[in-house]
């Protein structure tokens, strides 16, 4: 994959960040992902991130878990093995009920998981670039994409007088790839083109 500039602002507090991505967003720059030690209440809007499907996801393997429930166990006591207990008929739609609630309940929660962690790119074989090392644990740090029209000087400036306790322009992979990090992560300084 090819490498992409980013500029990297460090922020130590959310109220300076706060303003300074709604000022990014607004000055039509691209903020590639605000990185946070914490979750921060309105940060996906003032990013103007969309509302997640990930319930509408959950809703489709909830459906499809049902179909399963229903249609196995219609399958099994109607046509396959029919048999009768104490009178009750082949296609017992109340004593499905429990079998059908576990599956539904089953395949959704697995479902969303896989699919939070396939949008989220998460998986311990997956790596992606550490733009600070710092910004799980007590930094906010906002990068934004550099894109040819970019003027970076002018960006770097701008975020100076923000409240950022750090600027560094970066080049970095933007997407994730295979590998592990302990075989061969490069340390973040060897992707530090000026530290601003």
């Amino acid at each position: 994959m090819a490498k992409k500039k980013f500029v990297v602002a460090s922020f130590d507090e959310e109220a300076n960040l706060f303003p300074a991505v709604k000022d990014v967003r607004t000055a039509g720059y691209k903020i590639h992902d605000v990185y946070t030690p914490f979750p921060v209440h309105g940060l996906d809007k003032a990013m103007g991130l969309r509302e997640t499907s990930l319930h509408t996801a959950g809703f489709i393997y909830g459906i499809i878990g049902t179909a399963t429930a229903l249609g196995g166990m219609s399958w099994v006591f109607v046509s396959d093995w029919p048999q009768i207990y104490d009178g009750k008929p082949h296609f017992a739609l109340p004593a499905f009920i429990p079998i059908t609630f576990e599956l539904t309940v089953l395949f959704a929660s697995v479902g969303m998981v896989y699919t939070f962690c396939w949008l989220c790119q998460l998986a311990p074989f997956v790596k992606k670039h550490l733009f600070h090392p710092r910004q799980t644990d007590d930094i906010f740090a906002m990068v934004i994409e550099c894109t040819p029209t970019t003027n970076v000087e002018e960006l770097v400036d701008s975020l100076k007088s923000k409240g950022t306790v750090g600027v560094e322009v970066q080049e970095a992979e933007a997407d994730w790839w295979w590998g592990r990090w302990d075989k061969s992560q490069q340390i973040i300084n060897d992707n530090v083109i000026e530290v601003l």
